[in-house]
């Protein structure tokens, strides 16, 4: 069957845009895909692959490849020549590194799905896909993050679930246009201060970390802008004898979902939501001054959380 759509693809040549050869027990690419310079889409998904063939590199026109389901040990080197490329899907492998070079020519990378992998670090050279806006690397063994990953501006989305991350990189406020954050099941204590400069940002989880003390500076500015609703609040007699940070309260905002005052634009409307039934707990967690139990929580807007179909596999 793989073989008789070869030949039909083929035969198409220059016009032949599209090749789905899901699921075909394949062991290796086939080296005739030179022939198909034209070729925009290559679906290679759920076969028995180790490592592409060096005739990928004349795919220059190449804008989504599908590995996903494999058996690749690393993002090869031939990828940097996929100049037109703009989804990458390479999940459910078995990559635990980065070809040198592998970044370079993937200027116009928007997706980049590592789901499912063995990664333990990421490379400084990551810092080159410019144009990336969904980066989804769940259930791989990252460490830490290189402060060159918050250098991609266009980053909307990044997912992280089920790693081994201890902490986020300071840097991260650099990503000023990131919507989503996803950081599920990590070994996460705190947050970096930074982390309240991402003000495009609408959905974060965090749950099943270590993470013991909701961010106070949202804390102490939701308590005292709701107290400033109330009458005779005893922050509302103290507040007339600091003018300065009457200054700074006017700046406050009013939440779309709950009506309540909130200062910092980040979080509009935070949801706390107890774990699952099947969720183990750290002994360590403990409830944050506020009483509410800090294992997951999302922040939503009116638009909605659905931002892309990143394949979660």
């Amino acid at each position: 069957m793989a073989e008789r759509l070869l030949i039909r693809a083929l035969k198409g040549g220059q016009n032949t845009k599209i090749i789905t050869l899901n699921g075909k027990k394949l062991t290796k690419m086939p080296s005739t895909l030179e022939k198909l310079p034209g070729l925009r889409t290559l679906n290679l998904q759920n076969n028995q692959i180790p490592k592409v063939c060096p005739e990928l590199s004349t795919l220059t026109q190449l804008t989504a490849l599908n590995l996903g389901n494999n058996l690749l040990e690393e993002v090869p080197e031939e990828m940097k020549y996929l100049t037109s490329l703009k989804k990458l899907h390479l999940f459910g492998n078995r990559i635990d590194r980065f070809a040198s070079g592998a970044c370079d020519g993937l200027q116009n990378l928007i997706l980049l799905n590592l789901n499912n992998n063995r990664l333990t670090w990421l490379p400084e050279e990551i810092s080159r896909l410019r144009s990336l806006k969904y980066m989804s690397i769940n259930h791989n063994q990252l460490a830490s993050l290189p402060a060159e990953l918050c250098l991609l501006e266009n980053l909307s989305e990044l997912q992280l679930n089920y790693n081994k991350l201890v902490c986020i990189p300071e840097e991260i406020k650099l990503l000023k246009k990131l919507h989503k954050l996803l950081l599920v099941r990590n070994n996460i204590e705190t947050f970096p201060p930074g982390l309240c400069d991402l003000t495009k940002l609408r959905i974060l989880d965090v749950a099943g970390n270590n993470i013991q003390v909701f961010p106070p500076k949202e804390i102490a500015s939701r308590f005292v802008m709701n107290q400033l609703t109330e009458e005779n609040s005893f922050v509302t007699q103290a507040i007339e004898l600091y003018p300065q940070i009457r200054s700074i309260i006017s700046r406050g905002k009013k939440c779309t979902i709950c009506g309540k005052f909130f200062l910092t634009v980040w979080l509009e409307c935070v949801q706390f939501a107890p774990p699952s039934k099947n969720c183990k707990i750290s002994r360590n967690l403990q409830l944050i001054p506020l009483q509410v139990f800090v294992c997951s929580y999302r922040c939503f807007t009116q638009r909605g959380d659905n931002l892309f179909g990143i394949v979660e596999a």
